[in-house]
């Protein structure tokens, strides 16, 4: 369902009185967020999106605040950054107060602008052990935890949730208030509970309740903002001062762009064809060899590549070559075929569809 013109214009009249998004002292370009994204958001991929512009900050995949404590080479490279990835937020998750405070505190020595506690992850690795949306269910636990971070750093702190555990547990406003109150410097809201998961839509009059909660800090929108409709959507019913965006950014690279195109036109300009998609292929997968070495490269970019493959509407016999390459000229040799034979309709220049990047289904328990 398309946003009337007459909402999309009111909503931008509002963005334009708004002043810069501030989180605490920190000031963000863009109120168009790079939200956390599991296997995602990665350095390559956030590089790639800042490119295009648009960005206002951008967040890592969730870490574990143990594991980087220990120091393990995978959880590291997690929370690696270089001077175009500015600003950028590390996502922590855990249980212990003080295990997170120390993660926070170690990232601050690293540089970081900005750190985010995870509060709204409904997968059950995490959410058994206390962390993820589990936070959710243990008010002042959670609320310990939270102020224990925010009081042992200066930089500023924010907090995913989602609305809450279930529909009987709607305690995202309560917490919104709190935390603001203990000094956290925005909240961001899923407009799901963790029972939820995934399904169903996303519940735009909850968001509305937790911007209603707070009195100053910011709050963002998350979730179902694939298009500037379903941004616009957001903004409009729910009142918040952001919005960010994971699974939408990862089919449409482009999407910060067009936001901020919008916001100050209201003409953003269309996303990348065949061609544009190919090259930002090719580019992002150079920043993946550079960070991780050919042979994990090749590897761990085949999730990453079969959405771009799928968005340029390769067929699946050229996206199977490339997936099964195994070597950097299988890999180049396979781009060099799916150039040739170009999308398998529409033109290679003009304007892709729509692509709907799947989530997760069946009981969360499961995931």
């Amino acid at each position: 369902m398309s946003v009337f013109p007459e909402v999309h214009a009111a909503v931008r009249d509002r963005l334009a009185q708004l002043p810069p998004l501030q989180f605490g002292s920190l000031t963000l370009k863009s109120r168009y967020l790079l939200s956390p994204l599991a296997g995602y958001t990665n350095l390559p991929f956030r590089r790639i999106v800042r490119e295009l512009g648009g960005v206002g900050l951008a967040t890592t995949d969730l870490v574990n605040a143990r594991g980087l404590l220990d120091g393990g080479p995978k959880t590291l490279q997690l929370v690696e950054s270089c001077s175009q990835d500015r600003p950028f937020a590390v996502q922590i998750f855990g249980s212990d107060p003080i295990v997170m405070r120390d993660a926070a505190q170690l990232l601050q020595g690293r540089g970081v602008d900005s750190i985010d506690i995870n509060m709204g992850c409904p997968v059950n690795r995490i959410t058994k052990v206390g962390a993820g949306a589990s936070l959710m269910c243990q008010v002042d636990r959670t609320l310990e935890l939270v102020r224990t971070v925010v009081e042992a750093v200066s930089l500023p702190v924010t907090v995913k949730m989602r609305l809450g555990w279930d529909s009987a547990n709607l305690t995202a406003p309560r917490f919104a208030r709190e935390f603001e109150q203990v000094g956290v410097a925005a909240v961001a809201i899923h407009g799901r509970t963790r029972e939820q998961g995934f399904s169903g839509l996303v519940d735009r009059t909850g968001i509305r309740q937790v911007v209603e909660a707070v009195e100053k800090i910011p709050v963002v929108g998350n979730g179902d903002i694939r298009t500037i409709a379903d941004g616009a959507r957001m903004f409009a019913e729910t009142g918040c001062q952001a919005i960010s965006m994971g699974r939408g950014a990862l089919a449409n690279p482009w999407l910060f762009r067009q936001f901020v195109e919008w916001e100050t036109t209201g003409a953003p300009e269309s996303a990348g064809s065949f061609d544009d998609r190919l090259v930002l292929l090719r580019r992002q997968f150079d920043y993946v060899v550079e960070q991780r070495g050919l042979e994990r490269a090749i590897s761990s970019f085949r999730k990453m590549a079969h959405w771009y493959l799928k968005a340029m509407l390769v067929p699946a016999s050229l996206r199977n070559q490339l997936q099964s390459a195994k070597t950097r000229a299988e890999f180049d040799e396979s781009l060099v075929e799916i150039a040739a034979h170009g999308p398998s309709r529409g033109s290679r220049t003009g304007e892709l569809p729509d692509l709907y990047i799947p989530v997760p289904s069946g009981p969360n328990e499961l995931w």
